[in-house]
């Protein structure tokens, strides 16, 4: 995406013209991930509510976008929720109409978009355009992993087993090392409010000028996402995080709020500092989610599995009979099914993320 974005060039007024007239055309572009992509959408929406209570803001907001950006290029499309799913529906067919040029990537296939998602069937039409109206280029034949060709020699990931009392030594030089990434605390010792979309903050208690430290707790036990990542990328080059688990099935909220900081930092290529109570190929455990029914009741089971597996991709669900169902062909829709396709989603995400990190670990990664 960066290679391509990169090479589209923007004529100034005086490069370029149509052959039938003097008017000059300005192409004008815009890259985005996908994350920042949806926030600044509900930003927008919240703001003309403000002012419009009763208005559609869907149609405003597309010409804006239009008229921002003749060819939108953004990353890691996906789609995880109800009302992002109802927006990108007529979003895109507006943006389309407005010949905005749409490029994206995804880790998912048209037809595995919000799958499992709650009224996914008001989601259909959406996908049969895409399928009509956009180029879809298949990359999964790509078996290689490109980012694990680095070596991480950047000193980004420490770790260090709690239950080994005789490991001390190992512990100190540990917390050695992060306070020489930290550096001086000179310059700022008081707590930081950072500013978030929305009207909301998020506080920094431990920092300087370039770094934030937090611990595992302060940044995925408490109910952040997207937007405050983000704006802890945009503040700070280096964020140290201290005490990271070993995620599993018993962490999925934990977990996916990890994920999400990950992608925050990748795409911003702020440096993420990580002491972790396991080695980085331990850190994600993979896990498969299926769904019980007994006596009507349906319940989310999520069972972990060693090694890696590729196995997510089919979601399957078993009757109070015993045979078993692919998701899709049941038509069956429920809070459970949706907290279903969002586990299964993270357990997709979980090795982007440890690849991710291992890219990040190098030691040339990082905003200069």
């Amino acid at each position: 995406m960066d290679l391509f974005y990169a090479s589209v060039s923007v004529p100034d007024d005086n490069s370029c013209c149509t052959n039938d007239s003097h008017k000059h055309i300005n192409i004008t572009k815009r890259r985005v991930h996908f994350h920042e992509f949806m926030l600044d959408v509900h930003h927008r929406i919240f703001a003309y509510k403000q002012e419009y209570p009763r208005g559609d803001a869907i149609p405003i907001i597309a010409q804006q976008l239009a008229q921002e950006a003749q060819l939108l290029c953004f990353d890691e499309f996906q789609v995880t929720d109800v009302a992002d799913a109802m927006i990108l529906k007529r979003l895109f067919s507006l943006l389309l109409d407005l010949n905005v040029v749409v490029v994206a990537t995804s880790n998912r296939s048209p037809d595995a978009l919000y799958e499992g998602g709650i009224n996914r069937s008001l989601f259909l039409p959406f996908i049969d355009m895409l399928k009509h109206t956009i180029d879809i280029i298949s990359m999964e034949d790509s078996s290689k992993d490109y980012r694990l060709e680095n070596r991480a020699d950047g000193q980004s990931y420490f770790w260090s087993n709690k239950k080994v009392h005789s490991d001390n030594n190992s512990k100190n030089n540990m917390q050695a090392q992060l306070e020489k990434i930290f550096g001086s605390t000179a310059s700022g010792t008081e707590a930081e409010i950072i500013p978030v979309l929305f009207g909301r903050t998020v506080q920094v208690t431990r920092l300087n000028d370039r770094c934030a430290w937090f611990d595992f707790s302060e940044l995925c036990y408490q109910p952040l996402g997207a937007a405050d990542y983000i704006s802890l990328c945009r503040r700070f080059p280096v964020i140290i995080m201290e005490r990271v688990p070993q995620l599993d099935a018993n962490h999925l909220n934990e977990a996916r709020r990890f994920v999400t900081l990950i992608d925050a930092c990748y795409e911003s290529r702020t440096r993420l500092v990580l002491a972790a109570q396991v080695p980085l190929d331990e850190l994600f455990v993979d896990f498969e989610a299926q769904v019980e029914s007994s006596d009507g009741d349906e319940e989310l089971i999520v069972n972990e599995k060693g090694g890696n597996s590729s196995s997510f991709a089919t979601t399957m669900i078993r009757t109070k009979e015993g045979e078993y169902y692919e998701w899709s062909a049941t038509g069956r829709i429920g809070v459970s099914l949706a907290q279903l396709s969002s586990a299964n989603d993270l357990a997709f995400s979980f090795r982007r993320a440890a690849s991710r990190l291992v890219e990040m670990g190098g030691n040339k990664w990082g905003r200069q």
